[in-house]
């Protein structure tokens, strides 16, 4: 299994910044809308990986972030993968271009109009109504959502 992060960055107009994923070849995740994030490297711990993958993303540096869960993804078509789930509230630095695809400030309302995988439909609507810490399975078939499981702390 895969060890990765995922954050989702709110500004003062009530909007994430997401990552319309359009660029990276081979890209599982490809012209879907996602928070930022990536895989770990050797020795990181989750928020280590979280602030430098932001950073590397798109040249914000994280000032004010909170773990919100774990997500486990199964599929029968690609590795396993614990995702370690983060918000953030407070950044500094410019926003800047990402080589994997296009940055854009969404609000929160027009969210579920975009692309999304459908597990990502599950915590993003955790994430904006409650302020508990959860765990989530999602098991995939493809790109079909087979099985969910959640729990709540």
């Amino acid at each position: 299994m895969k060890l990765t992060t995922l954050c989702y960055i709110e500004n003062e107009k009530e909007e994430y910044l997401l990552l319309h994923r359009t660029k990276k070849e081979n890209d599982l995740n490809h012209d879907k809308w996602i928070g930022v994030g990536g895989k770990f490297e050797n020795n990181e711990t989750p928020e280590e990986c979280l602030l430098r993958e932001v950073y590397e993303e798109t040249g914000l540096t994280l000032t004010n972030y909170r773990f919100r869960g774990i997500i486990t993804f199964l599929s029968n078509e690609w590795e396993g993968e614990y995702m370690h789930l983060f918000t953030a509230d407070k950044y500094e630095g410019t926003l800047r271009d990402c080589n994997e695809g296009e940055l854009a400030w969404v609000p929160k309302k027009d969210i579920f109009n975009l692309h999304l995988w459908e597990g990502d439909v599950i915590f993003l609507q955790e994430l904006m109504e409650n302020d508990r810490l959860f765990s989530l399975k999602l098991v995939y078939e493809g790109d079909t959502l087979t099985d969910s499981q959640f729990i709540r702390y």
